[in-house]
């Protein structure tokens, strides 16, 4: 059910900054189709706005930055996308197929699970406080993930790293972010977003054509797109097809709400 009272994502401006704050903290900020609208549409405010020249993705309050999908949500009918197709388009959380050119930092304060890992997989630089987790732990629950985790983790850690928590669904925390460069800083929680503030200001500082264009062409940004991914998108596409037509995939889910081991089949 969607919280009338505040809004699921708050942005607010801070100098040449945007603050992106994912808002539900009594769900562990998980995504439904508020949060989706909420983040895609201030990325596409920042990307329109000559003004911004930085973003800093986070979460409301100190144990989580974002949960993944609202199952419970979804499990009471709700939903995890708006009906507007071009909204859709901006992938989970209204981030994960919509890159732009303005720099994101992702102000992780507390675990990054699931779709959540999946944002921050997305993020251009994370600054993680000391108590943050990331992983992505489908696996475990008869899917995998398909927001581009499965192939920007193998990406951003190294590889025989990466496939170890892809495959086995295991977290990792914030020292080993920082050891194997997932994550640009790990501070205390109380320093997070003045550290988050502080490199955003940095980056502002430069020119901004300059940093935009620099992003687009380290990450090979056109027209709005990530050129390359359309290959891996087509992938996730067919697995996931496949994979939610399975009985293990209907095991997983039901297994988990009622909270006993899951009996797979692999059919």
């Amino acid at each position: 059910m969607t919280d009338t009272a505040q809004p699921a994502v708050l942005t607010t401006r801070q100098g040449y900054i945007l603050i992106v704050t994912i808002n539900r903290p009594e769900a562990r900020n998980a995504v439904n189709s508020d949060v989706h609208v909420g983040i895609g549409t201030a990325l596409e405010e920042a990307e329109s706005d000559p003004e911004i020249r930085a973003v800093i993705i986070t979460g409301a309050g100190d144990k989580a930055f974002c949960a993944g999908a609202d199952l419970v949500a979804l499990s009471r009918g709700g939903a995890l996308a708006p009906d507007d197709k071009a909204q859709q388009a901006w992938g989970f959380g209204g981030f994960a197929a919509h890159p732009i050119s303005k720099p994101i930092i992702g102000a992780v304060n507390g675990f990054a699970f699931g779709g959540g890992c999946e944002l921050a997989l997305m993020c251009d630089i994370v600054i993680a406080s000391e108590n943050a987790q990331f992983g992505l732990p489908e696996v475990k629950v008869g899917l995998f993930a398909a927001a581009g985790g499965a192939f920007r983790i193998v990406k951003q850690l190294p590889q025989k790293i990466a496939m170890e928590h892809l495959l086995t669904g295991d977290p990792f925390d914030a020292a080993t972010a920082l050891r194997y460069g997932f994550a640009n800083r790990v501070v205390p929680l109380a320093d997070l977003m003045p550290t988050a503030i502080a490199l955003a200001e940095k980056i502002a500082g430069n020119a901004p054509l300059s940093v935009q264009a620099s992003k687009r062409v380290a990450l090979r940004i056109i027209d709005g797109q990530i050129a390359g991914d359309d290959a891996h998108w087509d992938d996730n596409k067919r697995e996931r097809k496949v994979l939610m037509a399975s009985e293990d995939a209907r095991e997983g889910p039901l297994a988990f709400a009622q909270k006993r081991k899951p009996e797979w089949k692999a059919r």
